[in-house]
């Protein structure tokens, strides 16, 4: 029997939509060419910043925030079903100014989330060491964003491919989807190097390998992956608890006393190379907001695929072809965008209107 959906992509999003579409009843089907949640996926730092990552209020700002505040019950409810923790950690984020420039364009950010009613404080220096005393004593001052949450990506993955599995989704993994099939103006399924396969529906899900496939409508927007290193210290005990965020990159501390430090933004197509540059910026950046980072131990780096789209905006909800839909395009903010991406296709393949308005995104 044909599945009702196909999905391309075994990422988080991919993983997160079969989970949520399989846990509704409908039959799913999901293909990926390597190990499901093995790409940018586990690559990413898992910040949940929906106010650190956000410029500007508008719809993107409200897709963020509905998917932050998600997470708490996502995670809870993901960990029961797959047995694996998430590692999700409520450590808030320092944004860090380092200097008075840097002061300025920090305070110009605070007033739409104040007009929005977010909570955000503004920190002095002394205040912002008392918080964080391995913070540079040198900064000018911190905003504080106690909301926005950390995630392990690593361990969402493989508890999102667990969850789904156990409720029914089919995983065919080293397959290569190649284009969709059409009968008339309708998607039918998807050309693959196995075969053919039918479905019901389709679900584009591949992130940056998403624009690749074969018989797509015309898009909205490009898309195209960008590269970002990240380097991996360690130090144990852990020596500061909150995730700390720069004008030059960010630093996010586990509690196991591992230490991400991030990241670049490279736009050299499907290239993962790390590079010596983009370590020694990374590094820098890090020693420069925590100086005693350059004790611990430099124990990884790695580099993720970025799916970036031309307005920084997801292709998110069908398309402009009955029976294919989209879920990808998320770039930096993949990882907090998963629970409500997975909420929307769910609304959407069940033929009913999602809470929340997507027009903005549509592909």
């Amino acid at each position: 029997m044909n599945p009702d959906v196909l999905i391309v992509g075994g990422g988080v999003m991919g993983c997160a939509c079969a989970h949520r579409l399989a846990s509704s009843g409908l039959r799913v089907t999901l293909l990926e060419r390597a190990l499901p949640g093995a790409e940018s996926s586990a690559a990413a730092a898992g910040i949940l910043g929906a106010q650190s990552e956000v410029s500007a209020a508008g719809p993107f700002l409200e897709l963020c925030l509905a998917s932050r505040q998600l997470f708490p019950d996502y995670v809870r409810e993901l960990e029961a079903i797959s047995g694996i923790a998430i590692g999700y950690e409520s450590s808030g984020v320092l944004e860090v100014a380092l200097d008075p420039a840097e002061g300025r364009l920090a305070v110009g950010r605070l007033q739409w989330m104040l007009d929005r009613g977010l909570r955000v404080e503004i920190l002095d220096r002394a205040e912002a060491l008392r918080l964080e005393p391995a913070l540079a004593p040198t900064l000018v001052g911190a905003s504080y964003y106690p909301d926005d949450h950390q995630v392990d990506p690593e361990r969402l993955a493989r508890a999102l491919a667990t969850a789904a599995s156990r409720l029914g989704c089919t995983f065919m993994s080293g397959v290569q989807a190649l284009g969709v099939l059409r009968e008339g103006e309708r998607v039918v399924g998807l050309e693959t190097d196995r075969g053919r396969l039918s479905a019901g529906a389709v679900l584009i899900a591949g992130g940056a390998w998403s624009s690749r496939l074969q018989g797509l409508p015309p898009l909205r927007t490009t898309l195209k992956p960008v590269a970002g290193q990240i380097v991996q210290l360690e130090s144990r005990p852990a020596f500061f608890r909150h995730i700390v965020y720069g004008f030059k990159g960010y630093i996010v501390p586990r509690r196991d006393g591992r230490i991400l430090l991030g990241s670049t933004l490279e736009d050299r197509g499907f290239d993962k190379a790390v590079t010596c540059d983009g370590v020694h910026q990374i590094t820098g950046m890090g020693m420069a907001m925590v100086p005693n980072l350059r004790h611990a131990r430099l124990s990884q780096t790695w580099s993720g695929l970025r799916p970036a789209s031309g307005d920084n905006l997801p292709l998110l909800g069908p398309s402009s072809l009955p029976g294919l839909f989209f879920a990808t395009g998320h770039y930096r903010n993949g990882i907090l965008l998963t629970p409500i991406t997975a909420t929307v296709i769910e609304a959407l393949l069940r033929g009913d209107s999602p809470a929340l308005e997507i027009g903005p995104f549509a592909p």
